[in-house]
């Protein structure tokens, strides 16, 4: 699929992997719709890039996704390129006392937010002659973090998911991408991963993580697996006892 002269949309796209790649689809020719929560972070973002189009939206409430997908259909009827980016990650102890509603909200955001997403522009996109999906996941989504685990939950379904909805759109002009990033220079990992940082590898450049994301996307993949992702992959494969404890230990598990 081409990727210029595109209409793009990134949830999460203030900052990290969703604000790089607002700026590499940007510098290629597309028009660029990037979401977040924080109307400080949105003006922020379009201040750095100032051709893209901000808008203050959550994927973690239905009610704007609805609002979202009319205020696209009516400005930006030509969308071609879905990101779902956003998400968000905790350090969780299962055994600390939590409410029902606070326990679950990586999985409204980072699971129900982009199959909620999905369902809202589908009929859309597959209106479109050429379309695209990419879902985010990450590598956690092949062996768990033990410090983190709804968050790596919510990622392994989040895999599971975009491998069904590649299968069953195969013979459409639908294309549905899988990104799935290791430990990477973000906020998202020196804010809510650092403390286990020094037991584990240094996290992957965010460019370089972005450089390999595009050109497997240039190149036709659908499961983009960049640095340590892919030996957390293999691992999942032949070794998942391992890879577990490994990662147990790099938590302090």
């Amino acid at each position: 699929m081409n990727l210029s002269a595109k209409t793009v949309l990134i949830t999460g796209g203030t900052s990290g992997i969703g604000l790089e790649l607002a700026r590499r689809f940007l510098a290629m020719g597309n028009v660029v719709i990037i979401t977040g929560r924080d109307e400080a972070r949105l003006q922020a973002a379009q201040r750095e890039l100032p051709g893209v189009k901000a808008i203050r939206s959550d994927v973690g409430r239905p009610e704007d996704i609805v609002k979202l997908h009319e205020q696209l259909m009516r400005e930006f009827p030509t969308l071609d390129i879905l990101v779902n980016n956003a998400g968000i990650m905790r350090n969780i102890e299962l055994s600390a006392l939590r409410s029902l509603d606070d326990v679950a909200v990586e999985i409204d955001v980072d699971l129900n937010g982009p199959i909620r997403m999905v369902q809202q522009f589908l009929p859309h996109l597959l209106s479109r002659p050429q379309a695209m999906i990419v879902n985010i996941t990450s590598g956690l989504a092949f062996v768990p973090f033990t410090a983190s685990p709804i968050y790596s939950a919510a990622k392994a379904g989040l895999h599971a998911y975009t491998r069904a909805l590649r299968v069953q759109f195969k013979n459409t002009s639908l294309n549905v991408i899988e990104i799935a990033p290791p430990s990477t220079d973000t906020a998202l990992f020196n804010n809510l991963v650092s403390e286990h940082a020094a037991k584990g590898p240094a996290p992957m450049p965010l460019a370089k993580l972005v450089d390999q994301a595009m050109a497997g996307i240039a190149a036709g993949k659908t499961e983009i697996r960049p640095g340590l992702s892919q030996m957390l992959y293999l691992l999942s494969r032949i070794a998942p006892q391992f890879g577990l404890r490994q990662l147990a230990k790099a938590s302090g598990y």
